[in-house]
């Protein structure tokens, strides 16, 4: 049985939509740092209780650090993939305030693409389950799948 450190083979599809969606991570990562800082800070929520650069660079390095991670940790890829589907879940409320506020940011400037924004938030957390094997794999890692 495997380990959970040596997740199931998995798929050339799974391989690329992992590698895929970790250089995704590392482009938006870049982004919060340098030129979309702006853009980023203004989908902080305001009833978020901590300085707005702070959670922009925060987030940045948090993206950085999970887009290379699925680049570069194959055998811990369903780990991984957990962690960035959790990230995607945390950060959901903030999709949900600017929709909510009326902020404009990335050219969602109405309404209703900023509601249709919404919708793709699962879409990534499902992405990081898929494309690492980590939903495929969980009982592996929580240590169900072991022959006693």
């Amino acid at each position: 049985m495997a380990s959970p450190t040596a997740p199931q083979r998995t798929s050339t599809a799974r391989t690329t939509a992992r590698i895929v969606l970790g250089v995704f991570l590392l482009f938006a990562g870049t982004a919060h740092l340098t030129v979309a800082r702006a853009e980023f800070a203004a989908q902080v929520p305001a009833w978020l209780p901590l300085d707005t650069d702070f959670v922009v660079v925060a987030s940045g390095v948090v993206e950085l650090v999970l887009g290379a991670a699925l680049v570069m940790l194959g055998r811990y890829r369903a780990v991984v993939g957990w962690v960035v589907a959790a990230f995607f879940v945390v950060i959901f409320p903030g999709n949900i305030a600017q929709y909510m506020d009326g902020v404009s940011a990335f050219g969602l400037d109405t309404d209703g693409a900023r509601l249709t924004r919404l919708f793709f938030q699962p879409v990534l957390v499902v992405w990081a389950l898929w494309s690492t094997g980590a939903w495929r794999d969980r009982r592996t890692l929580l240590g169900r799948g072991r022959r006693r």
